[in-house]
């Protein structure tokens, strides 16, 4: 966490100093203080560097910009409470937009529920006679296959399960595979 905290207060160590005005010299000096300790803050409640970097910025520059560019009494309250609004207000939107995707995700769900029952119909004759042709095929080739595609399990996992090599498990999946396009390409010329 502590080189991703450096990465991103290392925003600001560039020639700064020699650029900002005399009068804003107390916010370098407020960011060189508390910066660390805000960056931990921010991780703590974001766990994303990019988000960090930008809830750590925008308080700086709201800090900036604080009535008429006057110091705050209290400096290290103000960033720390800003700062804590600022990724709030970030997570909040995280959950908005989640939420959001997730309706339209339903949506479009219902929509296909709401589909012609031929094509709900053809879908699952297809899905049963992969099925079908799956457990057709050679144990090997079978049960990769069969972790890969619907266990959804990485090939290392697999060749640790199978006993086998990741490579000859990814192997075995393509020859699975094109043994399965060979038998789609034939039911779909046999089909009317």
């Amino acid at each position: 966490m502590f080189g991703k905290a450096v990465s991103c207060e290392l925003i600001w160590d560039f020639a700064v100093s020699e650029t900002v005005e005399q009068s804003q010299r107390w916010i370098l000096s407020a960011m060189q203080r508390h910066g660390q300790e805000l960056v931990t803050m921010l991780w703590r409640i974001l766990g994303n560097e990019q988000d960090v970097c930008d809830a750590y910025q925008n308080t700086f520059l709201q800090l900036a910009h604080y009535e008429a560019q006057q110091k705050p009494e209290h400096i290290k309250a103000y960033i720390f409470r800003t700062a804590s609004n600022v990724a709030i207000s970030m997570l909040r939107r995280r959950i908005a937009e989640k939420k959001r995707l997730s309706a339209a995700r339903q949506r479009r769900v219902a929509e296909r529920r709401v589909s012609s029952p031929p094509s709900e119909l053809d879908s699952k004759y297809l899905q049963e006679t992969l099925r079908c042709c799956i457990a057709q095929r050679p144990d090997h080739l079978r049960n990769v296959i069969t972790l890969h595609d619907l266990a959804e399990l990485s090939y290392e996992q697999i060749g640790r399960i199978l006993g086998i090599t990741p490579a000859t498990a990814r192997v075995y999946r393509c020859k699975a595979v094109q043994l399965l396009a060979v038998w789609m390409n034939k039911e779909k010329e046999t089909k009317p």
